[in-house]
């Protein structure tokens, strides 16, 4: 199976049991995992049957990234390329679950982090890419501070000289862009992502982040097609563009779909269809769905079977849909599960 490479940052996730607001449930007891976009991403690769590594820079000597790192392993991701540093601390984010009218609430805690800190001299780009299929960086990791966004750049640049596809998946944080006062979020984060798509073979993301991010001008009243083309007209090596689908109702139920454009033929394929969404009636937990999706579509392309942009985008789309299903950042769907719901399954019954 095809080596995919995923950088960026490892942090504790630290949520409040079940709907409690943070003031319900502090001072007591938060339920404590690990989450990053790209470590979510390699462990749903890993799950999936792909071979996943896993690359990012954690404190040495610090016990909680040795667990970090354990709980990396356990879903069989490689952390060979993980850089131990003494600079820098282990970054942590804290979740309040939303429900209903009231929308989940995110608390960053990761200034000063080893991932921020890290220069890009330090990791050994030539062994990382050694062999890589595909390499998956998401906007988040250039959004922590200068240096990281020096490292991302580098880091594609690495990947594309040595013939490494690139899959770039917006993921656009506005409290995190911050590094560059009084520049306003967007418009550093537009500066910053437009420097890496040079690199880019496959843009993902959502077609309102999109319009604002990539194109050189607002263009907020084009269609998803017309986006895809302005985009590829700027940046020819971009082989793909993939766009998330959300229709939300409240914050635990709605909508997910998927839309796959293939720059070489013009193709449009859309999950479930066009103009419609898998149905999520309860929402266990959103954060991750997004990076289900891209793993999905990465363990699409790189599947013999599932490499048809028809069966990329459906596969894609039903694992973001059932990330939905999954308490924590960590898609654990298997890929019949996925493949089940692409083709009409509903669940609901008992397996027995």
């Amino acid at each position: 199976m095809s080596r995919v490479v995923t950088l960026g940052e490892i942090m504790g996730r630290l949520a409040t049991p079940g709907y409690q607001r943070f003031q319900q449930a502090m001072p007591g007891t938060l339920e404590t995992t690990f989450a990053g976009a790209e470590a979510s991403v390699a462990v749903s690769l890993a799950h999936l049957g792909a071979t996943a590594s896993f690359v990012t820079a954690l404190p040495s000597h610090h016990p909680l990234a040795d667990a970090a790192i354990a709980t990396l392993r356990s879903h069989g991701v490689e952390t060979r390329h993980i850089v131990r540093t003494p600079q820098g601390r282990l970054g942590l984010f804290f979740v309040e679950a939303g429900v209903n009218q009231r929308p989940a609430q995110v608390i960053y805690d990761r200034l000063h982090s080893a991932c921020a800190q890290t220069p890009a001299t330090s990791y050994p780009w030539a062994d990382i890419f050694d062999d890589a299929s595909w390499f998956v960086l998401s906007g988040i990791t250039p959004a922590i501070s200068r240096t990281a966004a020096d490292v991302a750049l580098t880091a594609v640049q690495e990947a594309s000289r040595r013939g490494v596809p690139v899959a770039l998946d917006l993921n656009y944080r506005s409290k995190l862009w911050t590094w560059d006062p009084p520049t306003p979020p967007r418009t550093l984060a537009s500066h910053t992502l437009r420097s890496l798509m040079p690199s880019v073979n496959l843009l993902i993301g959502g077609h309102e982040d999109a319009q604002s991010l990539i194109l050189p001008e607002p263009h907020p009243h084009t269609s998803p097609e017309e986006t895809a083309h302005l985009i590829v007209r700027e940046f020819p090596h971009l082989h793909h563009i993939a766009f998330t689908r959300r229709e939300t109702t409240s914050a635990t139920t709605g909508g997910f779909g998927g839309w796959l454009f293939s720059a070489a033929t013009g193709q449009i394929s859309c999950a479930p269809q066009p103009d419609h969404f898998h149905p999520i009636s309860f929402t266990v937990d959103r954060l991750g769905a997004g990076d289900a999706f891209t793993a999905g579509l990465i363990f699409a392309f790189i599947t013999p079977e599932l490499s048809h942009p028809e069966s990329a985008i459906a596969f894609a789309t039903a694992a973001g849909c059932l990330a939905h299903s999954i308490e924590g950042d960590f898609n654990l769907s298997t890929r019949d599960e996925i493949v089940a719901l692409t083709q009409g399954t509903t669940g609901g019954s008992v397996r027995r």
